[in-house]
């Protein structure tokens, strides 16, 4: 346990570094769970990052102690009724989705969201928009940047999750959060950890018949971050937050690790921010807002998926 400040003490989620984009995703997943967690007196969890053996590392904290038990137990407690997760809701396995459908379903989370339950309506947000299809001959939707399968070799983006959200046993979560990785899970992945980057160039065995091994509850986790990268119509093109373009080096995903503790809505402020994007952001401003160190990663396309590159600092 790690003393913070006079609000309480703080938890070190001691099994993510910031550089690696899933574990990122995994942690901001955390904070956004945890603050939807149902008790007798709601808090608002903070987070931030702190330097831990050569990486950054997240400390979730609030106005009282936190074990990891008791993490593991708002985890699952906030994850709420699986069969009312988001992805259990969605009608498809991926998003090759005509506009026309995807409105249909857009719409139906419009009816379903009240004030205390939009999780469905924010997913959606997240996945693409009805408005912008692919082009004048595919009417399926521009959808999400953090999408990396389409259903070749069985791998769906959608069905993944679904997967995950139904399959991820709570020592998962633990082994994810609080000890060093060291990928003995089986499938799925969502592919968003530079370890599922499988080139036949980059690994001792041959792609083919190499079983496919992830950190479950990293996954799992990264799911509830989505609904913090939502998507929008930028001219003829869908942006997705924390995404942005280079001529040379194609699309970029860019995040921020910060060292004051933030609530939820003040960090999906920050990563929406506009400077991070920038080729060379300006480390000076950002310096002010207590970011501490920015992290880039790119998106590469292997055959019919999607990976991401080990992250580099801006």
């Amino acid at each position: 346990m790690t003393p913070m400040n006079d609000t309480g003490s703080g938890l070190l989620l001691n099994g993510l570094d910031g550089a690696n984009p899933l574990a990122f995703l995994a942690a901001l997943g955390t904070l956004r769970v945890v603050n939807e967690c149902e008790t007798d007196s709601p808090r608002e969890w903070r987070l931030l990052w702190q330097q831990n053996q050569g990486c950054w590392s997240p400390v979730i904290s609030g106005d009282i102690s936190l074990t990891e038990e008791k993490l593991i137990q708002m985890i699952v407690s906030g994850s709420g009724d699986i069969e009312k997760h988001p992805a259990k809701l969605f009608p498809h396995d991926d998003l090759k989705i005509s506009c026309e459908d995807f409105y249909r379903i857009a719409r139906d989370a419009q009816n379903r969201a009240i004030f205390m339950d939009h999780r469905y309506a924010d997913f959606i947000s997240a996945l693409g928009c009805e408005s912008l299809p692919v082009s004048q001959i595919d009417k399926n939707i521009q959808d999400t940047a953090l999408r990396t399968m389409s259903g070749a070799g069985h791998q769906h983006f959608i069905g993944s999750m679904r997967e995950l959200v139904e399959h991820t046993e709570p020592e998962r979560l633990q082994s994810s959060l609080f000890e060093p990785w060291q990928y003995l899970d089986p499938k799925p992945s969502l592919r968003w950890d530079p370890f599922d980057d499988r080139r036949y160039a980059l690994r001792w065995k041959e792609p083919a018949g190499d079983r496919i091994r992830t950190m479950r509850g990293a996954n799992r986790l990264a799911i509830e971050a989505l609904p913090l990268f939502p998507t929008l119509p930028t001219g003829q093109k869908l942006h997705t937050t924390g995404f942005s373009q280079s001529r040379d080096k194609g699309v970029l995903f860019t995040w921020p690790i910060w060292k004051t503790p933030l609530s939820i809505d003040v960090v999906t402020s920050l990563i929406s921010l506009d400077e991070l994007q920038r080729p060379q952001p300006n480390r000076e401003n950002l310096s002010a807002r207590g970011i501490v160190e920015i992290y880039r990663s790119q998106r590469i396309t292997t055959g019919k998926y999607r990976n991401f590159t080990p992250a580099i600092p801006v």
